[in-house]
């Protein structure tokens, strides 16, 4: 596996970064797509994370493969990923995820529930005044913890945080429908239980769906 950081190259021309800094979602996704689209039935084999540093397009990429910038846009910065863990071990991570629960209807069909939109609607029907906040931090704290056994660690209550609930509609192309899904930011500190487990569910896999639109990539550090 590989760990990349890929960043704007600052000696492109000024038409460029003004169209990279203006990326939705949508076109961030067929951008780090391109760096790995070697033939036309590729599947996905990474998952990213896109944040600007400095006001600089930045992806974080774990993958299968090297990136390769055909494009020579990129500062690509690829390094092997082999991280070496133990039980028990504490770690610093940050995550950025798609909050769902799935469930089926009464027609069996499956749906998928925003956790916090969810909660939000239940507790107006009951007359119930929660900020949204408060609603964000224990939905997404008994979301993330519903997934630590079998993703290979466990948290506490008291060692994350949770906020930044957005709402997220991307349009592939004009006139088409869109397509939804939200996004949490989690913080905090966590306890490898299980470490190859934790390596390939987890830092390779990612967590949660919507990883093509940069969800579910959890950095971590030692601490």
């Amino acid at each position: 596996m590989y760990f990349s950081m890929i960043k704007m190259r600052r000696d492109i021309s000024p038409h460029d970064i003004t169209n990279l800094t203006r990326l939705n979602g949508y076109q961030a996704h067929q951008l780090v797509w391109n760096l790995f689209a070697d033939h036309p039935d590729r599947q996905r084999d990474f998952i990213y994370r896109n944040e600007m540093v400095n006001g600089w397009p930045t992806f974080y990429v774990v993958s299968n493969r090297e990136p390769v910038d055909a494009a020579g846009l990129w500062e690509v910065l690829p390094k092997e990923y082999k991280p070496k863990l133990f039980s028990d071990q504490r770690l610093g991570f940050t995550l950025c995820a798609n909050p769902i629960r799935s469930r089926r209807d009464e027609n069996r069909k499956q749906q998928r529930h925003d956790v916090v939109m969810e909660e939000k609607l239940k507790l107006k029907k009951e007359g119930e005044n929660i900020s949204l906040p408060e609603i964000v931090q224990e939905q997404g704290y008994r979301w993330l913890e519903e997934r630590a056994v079998s993703h290979g660690f466990s948290i506490s209550p008291k060692s994350v945080r949770v906020d930044g609930y957005r709402q997220h509609r991307l349009f592939k192309r004009k006139g088409n429908k869109p397509m939804t899904f939200s996004t949490l930011d989690f913080n905090g500190i966590l306890v490898v239980t299980e470490p190859d487990v934790f390596v390939e569910k987890c830092l390779f896999s990612g967590i949660g769906p919507a990883k093509a639109f940069g969800c579910g990539l959890m950095l971590v550090r030692r601490i």
